[in-house]
């Protein structure tokens, strides 16, 4: 393992839980909130940005489409289609803002990828549980500027990079802190690291972020409701882009099979 990791585990170990690692982790402490977990400072994230994009351009030649349409600042809500385990690293890398994510609480008790989420700004979220603990956290970071990254589906799509149905928790998420939502259309993902395969694979990705999509509550509308309907609209703009020939030719399947359970 090189220095450089080393170092950056080390730090991790002598930074005191709560330490800010941004400026909205610094209001976070002086007003007297729940700190954050610890996880690795921004300037180290920084850091290891080039190395990401350098490796992902290498292994699957990705493109970012459309990287205007990422706000500078402001809270944000970023949802995506979930195609594998590398998903968030594609999606974040031109994001060059404070990022949490919401991940699957299992994966937390894996050996070293339990750490690296914990390093990268993971928080656990129980896909079949009740803990609001990770979604009150993800309120707060977005009231206070910071970016989420939720995957709407619970859980990783079809082999063949179809979507399964939206749950509505990133249109309810949004509601609640007054904040846009970033639709991000993960593309060719299916063929580099398909459900049912233990390692990744070598195919061309395309990451395309949309326009900001601003939840639109009726006059007198439940927001059950109002939730349901513009989650409908969510996954219509996410799935839009899946329709689309991808770079072998084909025409990526754009069937919603039932959701799995999940947030």
């Amino acid at each position: 393992m090189s220095n450089w990791f080393f170092l950056l585990l080390t730090y991790y170990r002598l930074l005191p839980m709560g330490q800010a690692t941004t400026n909205i982790e610094q209001s976070n402490g002086r007003n007297g909130m729940r700190p954050y977990p610890r996880m690795l400072p921004q300037w180290a994230l920084d850091v290891c940005r080039p190395i990401v994009g350098l490796l992902c351009r290498v292994l699957w030649r990705i493109r970012w489409i459309n990287k205007g349409n990422i706000p500078a600042n402001g809270g944000l809500i970023i949802a995506a289609n979930h195609q594998t385990y590398i998903d968030p690293f594609w999606i974040s890398y031109p994001v060059k803002r404070p990022v949490r994510y919401l991940a699957w609480d299992a994966a937390f008790k894996w050996p070293l990828i339990g750490l690296m989420l914990r390093l990268f700004g993971a928080w656990p979220l129980q896909l079949e549980g009740s803990d609001p603990g990770p979604i009150r956290r993800s309120l707060q970071w977005v009231r206070e500027g910071g970016a989420v990254v939720i995957f709407p589906e619970g859980g990783r799509g079809e082999a063949d990079g179809s979507i399964r149905k939206f749950k509505a928790g990133a249109v309810r998420m949004a509601l609640e802190a007054g904040v846009p939502i970033l639709p991000v259309t993960i593309r060719g993902g299916h063929r580099v690291w398909p459900a049912g395969f233990r390692f990744p694979r070598l195919a061309p990705v395309e990451i395309v972020y949309h326009p900001l999509f601003l939840i639109e509550q009726r006059d007198n509308e439940d927001v059950r409701e109002c939730a349901r309907r513009e989650t409908q609209r969510l996954m219509e703009i996410v799935q839009s882009a899946l329709q689309k020939p991808d770079r072998q030719g084909g025409l990526l399947s754009s069937r919603c099979p039932p959701s799995r359970s999940g947030f």
